[in-house]
């Protein structure tokens, strides 16, 4: 039985991925997978920038990992872009081992969250849906 509604969810997630030289994509799904009472789905796409409404109306969260931030800014401003427009919130994962994030990512993240599976879940779940 679902603790309450919003456990009831199949969340649909756009998770950053790309040039990822510490495995955080990997250790962040793990997470994710960690969480049997969890249910979700991720979308992905060639080019973000070129995804339409269609693409986009069914994402629920974009999920930043901000330690790809550095090797992977052309993918982290589609996605931006995308979020801003398709108003779709934002959670910011800090870097692995780091509490530190870039200020214009900080700035657009409905929510920042750290690497604890539990408060991930709960910061998916709770991310305000407007920005």
């Amino acid at each position: 039985m679902f603790e309450d509604e919003r456990d009831n969810n199949i969340y649909n997630l756009i998770i950053t991925s790309g040039f990822d030289k510490n495995k955080e994509y990997c250790m962040f799904t793990e997470k994710l997978y960690s969480k049997a009472n969890f249910l979700w789905k991720e979308s992905m796409s060639g080019s973000y920038a070129t995804a339409g409404e269609e693409f986009y109306k069914k994402v629920d969260r974009i999920i930043l990992l901000a330690g790809l931030y550095n090797d992977n800014k052309e993918l982290f401003e589609e996605l931006l872009a995308a979020s801003e427009q398709y108003e779709i919130p934002i959670v910011l994962v800090r870097p692995l081992g780091s509490e530190a994030v870039p200020l214009e990512l900080e700035e657009k993240a409905a929510t920042i969250v750290g690497w604890n599976a539990n408060c991930i879940i709960d910061s998916i779940k709770d991310a305000p849906e407007t920005m």
